[in-house]
């Protein structure tokens, strides 16, 4: 069984490119480019993880972040944080609210994502 992720990623070109970088790498990607879309394809099937940005239409990350965590089907699912946002207190907030990690897009290359 292929190990799937969904990327919540509303910019464009990040998404394909770390989409591509993810499926080079054997692994299954779903695309969701706002957190309204990203709860529906949650409905339809579960990844094994998820790459979440903050800054996002609609639903921030950091509110999407929490709504999964609160719900029990979901909750287990491990949540990477990829956002340009950086600061101490934004990175405590992922974190506080579920996130396993918090990487900053300016600090990793597509493909040392896939390798975290």
């Amino acid at each position: 069984m292929a190990f799937k992720v969904l990327i919540i990623e509303d910019d464009q070109l990040m998404a394909s490119l770390l989409s591509e970088k993810l499926r080079r790498a054997g692994l299954i990607i779903a695309l969701a480019f706002d957190g309204e879309s990203a709860l529906r394809e949650l409905d339809k099937e579960l990844p094994d993880i998820i790459i979440l940005d903050i800054i996002l239409p609609g639903i921030n990350g950091f509110d999407f972040l929490a709504k999964i965590k609160k719900d029990e089907k979901l909750r287990p699912i491990p949540v990477i944080i990829l956002s340009n946002l950086g600061s101490e207190e934004e990175i405590q907030t992922g974190i506080s609210l579920g996130a396993e990690d918090y990487l900053i897009k300016a600090h990793f290359m597509p493909s040392e994502v896939v390798e975290k």
